[in-house]
This record gives structure tokens, C-alpha cells and sequence, in this order.
């Protein structure tokens, strides 16, 4: 079997012709209003917005950085814009059960001007109520109320004093009230000494004359409390109707005006009628009292929309359990705690009531009970601002419990897809409020019709962000970075984000060039700052290496060790590391021992490439007997930990490079997952794997004959860096594409791998005939010891 051929210069890139692309500047293209390639998300999303069910909110999944938010935020502000807005919703006090606020509903844009009616009737109260009870009209009007009073009990004595002197008796006025004194024909009282003189008859006359007088008076002073009492009832009369002249107009006036509004036309004779009750504060003159009887009248006004603005979007980035629903407050007067029912705060969940509202998901169930409130609001479809420690009884305080407000809302969560399917699995409730799933893809089809989409694309974020505008070749090389972010050169990513960022940034230097456009130049600038930015753990590894601190050879042959590759990822970069694999192999049952798994390092997809690559050893080389061998893999100078198995195909050279002693030759990178059957398969970070190698080969020096053999599966992912492309064009470095691991092994051994004869025997001078001497010869030894292995640690399961 023949090595692979290195691959020709144009697999190594995919380049966008500046001249393809049809115009001059982004400012030239005509602007998008949707994300290109999204339409099956977008669907979904309409879909979500438009049924009006129970259950029929939405999860937005897209990859990080493809600004999902933004997608699905301009998208409903489209919808909603030809929505009908939501209703008003304010709080007003109950006069029947202060702890139970009323909720009233007003049509859109009415709630703003309920409240301002309010105020200026309490402002109209405040001075008209006082200003009525100072006027003239009042004080003759309570006047003549008081004189009449005074006159009925005038004429009451001056009618009994009368009939006293009548039968000879006096009316005296004293300290202790009122007494009656025997009077002489002069109409003098008799003193009492005089009085004793008097004959027997004459006292016993004026005695009885005198208590049917007292018994009399007394009558009459029985009946001055209910004399009393209608006059305060006239002056209380004549106090409300002058409230009522004051503040009836004013009130009759809104009755009139909010006549559809049941509870609002409730409220209004609520008022009039607590205010008639409690005229007295007005006349006391204490303002503290006026202000707190004012301030029972006033309206909370908890959400207000325009009429002609459509349903509102509204992003909660807290999304807490009192940011949901809202929260009471409460004030400290005199010491204490006080609340009422204008300190009652609106949540997310009230201002986006009619519309929809965007969360997202990480935030929310990260924060304690908000995914259970938001959850229970929805089942209930009603929104109760409640405190955390009353909902779950942790304590109670004295707080009003207003009347909850009727839920209609369209959810909108957004996340990564993993979320949503934790959530779909874990939680039985999260499918029956959110029924639609809409997924945004991670990349597009890079063709002639997208790559237009994308150029207006480009254009449209550079008009939103206010960037300068990109000439043609800074588009060509934006579209060739987007393939490379989406790691395939027939594809490009979704993630606008991550663009737009970089876009700014070459906006930044060309703005410092002062020049009129973005250009190519400054997209390069931009990359490589954001290279340098994020590289230095990148340079570190690489001058480890160099140093010799981290064995890495590139030159030479040697038994038993390849150089394999892997990705280290920091944050949003990641870079190619490569890393010597050993093997060792002796006498044993058949056992392949992954080092890493025994000291823990090792992942279970690792493992399972370990297990695979022994049973291709077994079936190739052992299909009928028991495979005489004990073998060990090990991840030399690696101390933190390995997962994936995209090292299999380097793992299996190593191996059999150490079973049959043939050298592999060192300046040949190896990456590829390998099945059961020896064929090689794709495996991620190709680009960062062959510029990671590249960067060791070329600080210890390129000879010409380094390279990287990969998967051929993956040859359309390549989108590599110009060094890269530079050093291939002048021959100087080489890359391999794989498709079965005997590809690997002719080139790494130089030798044919080979094929079994007819007779079912490896040919002389073939590596696979190698192999399987040395087997045998293992075998052997195996036999004369008497038992296999049985001198050999512990070593795992012999199963990788």
C-alpha cells in the first residue's frame, strides 16, 4: 500500500474572491431586517407568538455568541408593532379592606390619565374643601344654625320662667344650674327666714308650686341632648353638603368621563363618600391628617402602554422572584415598618402583560425560586407580587394582599440547547408551558445566494453599530473568518456576535488611519490583535518546547512514540498542543492498559477509544486465538485531563510500532478517531491541531519533510492560516489525508502495512508480518512460562 499524497494548496484554504462579490462598500447593499439561513428558528418563533394557547411559549436554543437575544427580540418587535397594546392595570385602595387593594384595568393609554385625574382632584380637594368651609356663605349659614339652637332653649326658659311667675316663683340662675325661690307680691324673693314665718298652707303652696316646676325643668332638660343632637346633625348636613359643593362637580365630571369603567366609577363614590365621612380633618387644619386622608384617594398606577405602540418586548436580565412578579415596600415611619397600597412595585411580568417577555434561562434558574414563580404565575395565569419569606412562610409581616393581576404573556427563554434538554428531562412541567422549541443553527451553506445574504448581513451590522463602512476585500476576508469559525470551508458560522465584535475593532484602527473605509488590512489587524490577546499560554507551551522542558521531537525515528494532538481550550480560544504518545509491549493476555485511566486522567470517551483500538489489534492479528500481549499508552508530560479520541489512530501506530519494533518517523503528527474496523474517522480542532504542530516544527526548524497526517473525512474543514498555507506552497511542510490506519502506518513506517496471502498468512516484508512474528514470538514466551501474564501487575480490565 502506497503513503497518502500530501494534499494539494488549494484543500488548505477556501478563499471569497473580492470580485464575486458585486459592489464596492457595504454601504451600497441593501439593509436585512431577518438573519439569513435562520428561517426554520424563525418559523418556530412566529408560530410561539401567534397560537394563542395555554402551554405555547417559546425556548430560543442557539450556540454562544450567535446574539440569540437580539434575533429574537427584533423579530417579536416586528410582531408586536401590529399587536393591539395590552391593557392599563393600576392599584386602588379599598375602603372596605385597606389589605385588599383594587385592581383596576383601563383600556391603553388611559391608565396615565386616570392618575393625573386623581391628582388634580385631591390637588381641587386640598384647597377647595377648606377654602368652602372658610366662606361666608358657610359661616352664616353654621351661624344661624347655632343661633337657632341657642334661641329654642331661650324661649324654652323664658316660657317656663313665665309660668313661674305666674304661681309667685322665681327662676334663679346659680353656680350649680338652675332653682326656684318663693317670690312676695312685690316680686321679691322671700328670704328663708321669712319664709319659715309664713303660714303652714302659704309653704305647703309654694312647696307643691315648686316641684311640679322642678319636675318640669327637668322634663325639658331631658330633652336638650336630642335638641342637641339634631343640631349637630344640621351642621353635619351642612358640612357634607358644602363638601359636596366643593368636590361633587369635580367628581360627577369623572364619573361621566370613565362611565365604562365599572370599579373606576366604584371608586370615585368611594371617595366622595369616605371624604363627606371625614370633613372634620379638613376643619381640624392638621395637614399631617388632611395628607393621609388625601392619600387614600390616589392611584397606583402599575403598568401603562400608548394605543398606537403595540405589544411590549421587554429583556429582564435579573430575573429574580420579585423582578418577576414584583415586590411590596415598605417605609420606616416613627420606628417602624409601614406599607400601603401605593408602594406595591410592577415585576417583568407586568410590564410585558400583553406581550412577550425575554429571559434567559442560565440567569433564571440561577436565582433562588424564580423558575418555580415563574412557572406557578403561569398555571395560574395571574401575577401575585408577593415576598419570598410570606410565599414560602419563612416569616410573616403585615402587608398588603392585592388583587392578582390576570396573566396573558408569551414567554420567550433563550439558552444553549444542553439547558433545554436538561429541562425537558428533568422537569416534568417545563413541556407543558413551553410546547415550541425553536433552534437556531450554529452555520450556513457557504454558496453563491448566501454568501450575498451574508455581505448584507455584514452591511446591516455596520449600519446598527454605526460602524465605517467595509470596502469590498474586508467582506471577502469577514466571510473567509467566518468558515473558519464554523471549522469547515463549505460552511459559515451564525454567530453575528463575535463578528460584529470584530468588526469594531478594524472600525477602531481605521478610524485611527483616518481612513474612509474598513479594508482588509484593518480586518487583519484586528485578527491578529486578537490572536496576540489570548495567545500567551499559546507562547508559553510553545517556548516549553523549545527549551526541551516539554519533549516533543520532530525529527528522527523511534520505536513506540508518535506525536499526537489535542486542543486546549481557553475561554473563546482555543490552540493546537501537540503531545508524545508512547507505547510499550511484552508478554501478557491480551491486554491494553490506557495509563491514563489507571491514574484517573482519563476520560470515558478516551477510554472507549482505547477499547476500540485493542479489539482492531485482536481481531486483525488474533481472530482466532487469544492475543499474547501486554500493552501500555501513555500520554507522556500530561497531568491534567484527557478526554475525546481523536488520539486513537496515533494510539494504534505506537502500539504496533512497539509490538513489532518497527521506528515511526517523528516529524509526522497524527490525528483521527479510529473504529473498530481500522478506518479512520473526523474529529474536531483540526486547524488549531496542524497550526499548533506547525508552530513546534517551525521554532525547531522545518526541513521539508514535517507535516500532519488527519482524517481525510475532515480536508473540508480546513481553513488555515497563511504561515501555514506559505510553508506548504514552498514544500516545506506537508499534510496527509487518512482514510484507513494503515494509511498512517506506511507513512509514519515506510513500510506497507500488507495484506494477508490466500492461504490467510502476512507476506515477508510487510509490516503486518512484523507484527505478527513478534506476536507469536510473545506467545511463545507466554507458553514457557506456563501462564500468561502471570508475572504482570495489576493492569485494568484488558480492555483498554
Amino acid at each position: 500500500m502506497p503513503s497518502p499524497e500530501p494534499l494539494p494548496l488549494n484543500a488548505l484554504y477556501r478563499a471569497c474572491d473580492p470580485a464575486e462579490l458585486g459592489f464596492e462598500t457595504t454601504a451600497e447593499l441593501e439593509l436585512m431586517e431577518r438573519p439569513p439561513g435562520q428561517q426554520r428558528a424563525l418559523d418556530a418563533i412566529h408560530l410561539g407568538a401567534t397560537v394563542r394557547r395555554p402551554g405555547f411559549n417559546f425556548f430560543v436554543m442557539g450556540p454562544r455568541g450567535a446574539d440569540t437575544l437580539d434575533i429574537t427580540r427584533r423579530y417579536l418587535e416586528g410582531l408586536a408593532r401590529a399587536e393591539a397594546p395590552p391593557w392599563d392595570w393600576c392599584y386602588l385602595y379599598n375602603f372596605d379592606d385597606p389589605d385588599q387593594p383594587r385592581l383596576l384595568r383601563l383600556p391603553a393609554g388611559k391608565g396615565q390619565r386616570w392618575r393625573v385625574d386623581l391628582e388634580q382632584l385631591i390637588d381641587e380637594m386640598r384647597t377647595s374643601v377648606p377654602a368652602t368651609f372658610e366662606s361666608e356663605e358657610y359661616q352664616n349659614r353654621l351661624q344661624e344654625l347655632q343661633q337657632q339652637h341657642n334661641r329654642r332653649h331661650r324661649q324654652v326658659f323664658e316660657k317656663m320662667q313665665q309660668e313661674a311667675e305666674k304661681s309667685s316663683v322665681a327662676l334663679l340662675t346659680t353656680p350649680t344650674g338652675f332653682a326656684f325661690a318663693p317670690m312676695n307680691e312685690d316680686g321679691e324673693v322671700i328670704e328663708p327666714d321669712v319664709f319659715q314665718k309664713l303660714p303652714e298652707e302659704e309653704r305647703k303652696r309654694f312647696q307643691q308650686v315648686i316641684e311640679r316646676l322642678q319636675t318640669q325643668l327637668q322634663e325639658l332638660f331631658q330633652q336638650f341632648p336630642q335638641w342637641q343632637k339634631e343640631t349637630r346633625q344640621e351642621i353635619r348636613q351642612l358640612n357634607e353638603e358644602m363638601t359636596l359643593l366643593a368636590i361633587g362637580r369635580p367628581i360627577e365630571e369623572l364619573r361621566e368621563r370613565y362611565a365604562e369603567l365599572t370599579v373606576a366609577v366604584a371608586h370615585l363614590d368611594a371617595v366622595r363618600g369616605d371624604l363627606v365621612s371625614n370633613f372634620e380633618v379638613f376643619r381640624s387644619g392638621q395637614k399631617d391628617r388632611v395628607e393621609q386622608l388625601l392619600h387614600r384617594y390616589r392611584a397606583n398606577l402599575l403598568v401603562h402602554s400608548e394605543a398606537n405602540h403595540g405589544a411590549p418586548v421587554i429583556y429582564e436580565d435579573m430575573p429574580t422572584h420579585q423582578r418577576l412578579v414584583g415586590r411590596i415596600e415598605y417605609l420606616v415611619h416613627h420606628g417602624a415598618l409601614v406599607t400601603d397600597f401605593t408602594q406595591i412595585r410592577p415585576g417583568a411580568l407586568h410590564r410585558a402583560n400583553g406581550g412577550y417577555l425575554l429571559v434567559d434561562v442560565r440567569k433564571l434558574l440561577t436565582q433562588a425560586f424564580a423558575w418555580e414563580t415563574l412557572k406557578r404565575s403561569l398555571f395560574a395565569a395571574e401575577i401575585r407580587p408577593e415576598s419570598l419569606e410570606k410565599t414560602y412562610g419563612f416569616w410573616t409581616t403585615a402587608s398588603p394582599e392585592p388583587e392578582p393581576v390576570p396573566l396573558n404573556i408569551k414567554i420567550v427563554l433563550f439558552g444553549d440547547r444542553r439547558l433545554y434538554y436538561l429541562l425537558a428531562a428533568h422537569d416534568p412541567e417545563f413541556t407543558d408551558l413551553f410546547k415550541v422549541e425553536a433552534d437556531l443553527e450554529d452555520d450556513l451553506p457557504w454558496d453563491a445566494e448566501v454568501r450575498e445574504l451574508y455581505a448584507r448581513m455584514i452591511a446591516t451590522i455596520v449600519t446598527r453599530e454605526a460602524l465605517r463602512p467595509l470596502d469590498c476585500t474586508a467582506v471577502a476576508r469577514l466571510i473567509e473568518h467566518a468558515s473558519r469559525m464554523a471549522a469547515d470551508s463549505e460552511r459559515l458560522s451564525a454567530k453575528a456576535r463575535e463578528l460584529a465584535d470584530l468588526m469594531a475593532e478594524a472600525s477602531h484602527y481605521a478610524e485611527q488611519a483616518h481612513a474612509g473605509c474598513v479594508d482588509v488590512d484593518h480586518i487583519e489587524k484586528a485578527l491578529e490583535a486578537q490572536e496576540y490577546r489570548a495567545s500567551r499560554v499559546r507562547e508559553r507551551s510553545c517556548d516549553m518546547v523549545r527549551r526541551g522542558i516539554q519533549v516533543i521531537v520532530t525529527e528522527g525515528l523511534r520505536v513506540g512514540s508518535v506525536n499526537g494532538l489535542s486542543i486546549l481550550q481557553l475561554g473563546d480560544y482555543a490552540f493546537g498542543q501537540p503531545t508524545r504518545i508512547t507505547a510499550t509491549a511484552r508478554p501478557g493476555r491480551g491486554q491494553v492498559v490506557d495509563i491514563e485511566r489507571e491514574a484517573k486522567l482519563g476520560g470515558r470517551v478516551h477510554t472507549k477509544g482505547v477499547m476500540i483500538l485493542a479489539r482492531f489489534l485482536g481481531s486483525r492479528y488474533a481472530p482466532e486465538d487469544e492475543l499474547s500481549l501486554s500493552a501500555s499508552l501513555a500520554f507522556e508530560q500530561s497531568y491534567g485531563r484527557i478526554d475525546g479520541d481523536s488520539a486513537s489512530v496515533a494510539e494504534l501506530c505506537a502500539l504496533i510500532s512497539a509490538i513489532s519494533r518497527v521506528p515511526l518517523y517523528q516529524g509526522i503528527a497524527v490525528t483521527g478517531s479510529v473504529n473498530q474496523h481500522g478506518e479512520v474517522q473526523a474529529v474536531g480542532g483540526v486547524n488549531e491541531k496542524i497550526e499548533g504542530f506547525f508552530d513546534v516544527c517551525r521554532t525547531a526548524g522545518l526541513d521539508g519533510n514535517q507535516g500532519v497526517a488527519l482524517p481525510a473525512a475532515n480536508v473540508p474543514h480546513l481553513m488555515l492560516h497563511r504561515d501555514v498555507r506559505d510553508a506548504v506552497a514552498a514544500g516545506r511542510f506537508h499534510l496527509y489525508p487518512l482514510r484507513h490506519v494503515d494509511d498512517a502506518l506506511a507513512l509514519l513506517t515506510g513500510m506497507d502495512p500488507g495484506d494477508r496471502d490466500g492461504d490467510g498468512n502476512w507476506p515477508e516484508g510487510i509490516l503486518n508480518r512484523a507484527v505478527a512474528d513478534r506476536l507469536a514470538a510473545l506467545a511463545r514466551v507466554c507458553q514457557r512460562s506456563g501462564s500468561s501474564g502471570s508475572e504482570e501487575e495489576p493492569a485494568g480490565d484488558g480492555r483498554g
